[in-house]
Parts: C-alpha cells; sequence; structure tokens
C-alpha cells in the first residue's frame, strides 16, 4: 500500500473509533461523572495520581502536567502526580519487583478521598491492577481509562471509560488522549 493511502486509511480509522466512542451516550456521561468526582475531590483538598505503562504513562504524565501547569486558562495549579520518576520507578522495581512500582507509590503518599487515574489500553496491567487494589485500600476513588474489553481494572474501577475495541493499543491511546483533554477542560470550567 502506497504512503499516501496508508495515512489516508490510518486516518479514517481512528476518526471512525472516535464516532463510536461519541456515539455512545453512555461515554459522554461517564465522562461527566469523573470530571464530577475530579472536582470534589480537589474541592476537599485532596489529589488525583496517574499512573500507566509505556504510552499510558506519557499520559499520565500529561494529565498531571495540564493540572499543575495549565491547560487553556490562567488559574491555580492543582495537585496531580505522575507516578513517572524513573529513579523512583528502577529502585522500586528493583528492590520489590515492577508489579510494585504504582502500588508502594500510593501506599506511600495516597490518603483517602484521593483519586486514582489508572491508564491501561488492555485492562490487566499488573502493576496497575496492584496500584488500584493498594488505592482501595486507602478509600481512595479509581477512575480507570481502558481499551478492548476493559479487562481486569474494568471490575475494579468506580468509573471505567473505556475505548472502543481496536486491535492494536495506539488507536485506544488515541481516544484515552481525548478523554484526558476533556477531563482537565471539565475540571478547568468547574472549578
Amino acid at each position: 500500500m502506497p504512503i499516501k493511502q496508508q495515512i489516508l486509511t490510518e486516518l479514517q480509522e481512528a476518526s471512525a473509533l472516535l464516532n463510536i466512542f461519541i456515539n455512545e451516550p453512555k461515554n459522554i456521561s461517564l465522562i461527566e461523572d469523573a470530571v464530577n468526582l475530579m472536582v470534589a475531590a480537589l474541592k476537599d483538598q485532596k489529589k488525583i495520581i496517574s499512573c500507566g505503562n509505556g504510552g499510558s504513562m506519557s499520559d499520565a504524565m500529561h494529565f498531571a502536567e495540564e493540572l499543575t501547569g495549565r491547560y487553556r486558562d490562567d488559574r491555580q495549579p492543582w495537585p496531580a502526580i505522575a507516578i513517572s520518576d524513573p529513579a523512583y520507578i528502577t529502585c522500586t522495581a528493583n528492590d520489590y519487583g515492577f508489579d510494585s512500582v504504582f502500588s508502594r507509590y500510593i501506599d506511600g503518599v495516597g490518603v483517602s478521598g484521593d483519586i486514582l487515574l489508572a491508564i491501561s489500553t488492555s485492562g490487566n496491567s499488573a502493576n496497575v491492577l496492584k496500584a488500584v487494589q493498594c488505592a482501595r485500600k486507602k478509600q481512595m476513588k479509581i477512575i480507570a481509562l481502558t481499551g478492548k474489553n476493559g479487562g481486569q481494572l474494568s471490575e475494579m474501577a468506580d468509573i471505567e471509560i473505556r475505548a472502543p475495541y481496536s486491535k492494536y493499543s495506539d488507536r485506544a491511546q488515541e481516544i484515552h488522549i481525548k478523554i484526558i483533554h476533556l477531563l482537565v477542560q471539565g475540571i478547568e470550567h468547574s472549578m
């Protein structure tokens, strides 16, 4: 396939999945519910901790920097942390195993009323699932961004927002970044 056709095909596939997501009214309500949960936590002086692996870690970092920096409006920063420090991750992975890199952090800084934004395109990342279990023990609320069939994470979250099924994780990540921008925009509007 010529590269020009491949580009067009990829853009059409991404557009089709976004339209599937948009045309499911439940998705809009879930994003609204997630915004409301996050706003309530921030107004109660709580924080949002985000985590994910690979591209999902980049999305977790993007979410946190939009809240602590700025998105569209000049405003005060809000407490959001992405578990992404390489020194921390490698130390913890070396001493406790990779499955503990997110949960150990949550055990150290998470408190009741905080929010965990757990991102996993499969919904089955072992370290994300362990983070959710730890957050639940801390009485934190869990918002999950998933893909495929939602995996185990779909059963563990207070709110699960799932990208339409795709064979490849990049399609779920494309939906996730749009959701992240909508969450931040909704928080900015509501705060």
